[in-house]
């Protein structure tokens, strides 16, 4: 299992937009993917459950990462995160 952690840095936090890209980014993986903060931890493929973190600029966001294409899937989405949040 890898893990990641990133702070968010856009203003408007995860929203429809982002939170949609990032599903979109994750079902690529072949891995298992989970996103949200140590206490509210969900699928990172489902919209609605990245939409329902909540997320704003400030909070920290941590991603795991559980299967066969783990490292090249934690790498993938920490560049994506950088990119888009």
């Amino acid at each position: 299992m890898v893990s990641i952690q990133y702070v968010i840095t856009d203003e408007l936090g995860i929203h429809a937009r982002p939170a949609g890209q990032l599903v979109k980014a994750a079902s690529t993986c072949k891995c298992d993917v989970k996103v949200g903060t140590p206490e509210n931890m969900v699928d990172a493929k489902r919209v609605m459950g990245v939409m329902r973190l909540a997320l704003k600029q400030g909070d920290t966001l941590t991603m795991t990462f559980d299967g066969e294409d783990e490292k090249e899937a934690a790498s993938t989405l920490e560049n994506f995160l950088k990119e888009n949040l």
